[in-house]
Formats: C-alpha cells, structure tokens, sequence
C-alpha cells in the first residue's frame, strides 16, 4: 500500500497523496482521460476497489473489479492517447501494466459521464 512519503504507482514521479491518492480520497477528479487511465492503474495497486466501480462507466460497470490483493504492480506505460483532453469528451488510453507474472496491454475507451470522465470499455 503506498503512503504519504511513497512515489506514487502510476509514474509521473510525484507522492502519491499529491498524485492519484487526491483523485482517490475524492478531493479531485481526473482532467484528462490519460489521468483517469494513470489513477485507475494505482487504484490497482493500492487494492481500491471502491475507486475503481466509481469510475466505471454505468452502462458497463460489473458487480466486482476483479482485484486480486495479492497482484503486485511493477509499473505502467502509456503507449498512445487519442483525444480525451480538457475540452473533450471522449477518449481512447492505450497501455501496457506490468505485474508479477505478466502484462496487460489494453486500448481503453474513456468518455464523460455527469461531466466525469469514466472507463467506458476495452477496445
């Protein structure tokens, strides 16, 4: 679990209480589609499940994420982002997250719901 002093999961180099822990706490929310894709992955790693059905598109959003505790996350890479800006409403992340064990590579669909920007779907 990532705490005060620890480099936040997602890699931009900041804390994580000034990075995605802001966007988990609820004090902020994502600007951008590729900052809700970066916040989603250390939602991973930090096992916060609550924050990722909260920005989980509602038309797909399932009864579970899926998080296994035991999954340790080594780092992200993003590999490509289209559209998803400041002004935008929708947007495709495309990334890989390195595990122990393995690698998710995804094209992820974002969009805005209720002026949020949500995960919609993989691609």
């Amino acid at each position: 679990m990532c705490v005060n002093n620890k480099l936040c999961p997602c890699g931009t180099g900041q804390s994580y209480v000034d990075c995605c822990g802001a966007l988990h706490a609820g004090a902020r929310t994502a600007a951008t589609a590729e900052q809700l894709m970066r916040s989603r992955y250390s939602a991973f790693a930090v096992s916060d499940e609550d924050y990722l059905l909260r920005t989980w598109a509602a038309k797909h959003r399932p009864a579970s994420a899926g998080i296994d505790a035991t999954d340790r996350w080594l780092k992200l890479e993003i590999l490509a982002t289209e559209n998803g800006g400041l002004l935008q409403n929708e947007g495709v992340v495309e990334f890989r997250a390195h595990y122990v064990g393995g690698v998710v590579h995804e094209r992820s669909r974002f969009i805005r719901e209720n002026g949020q920007w949500v995960y919609a779907e993989a691609l």
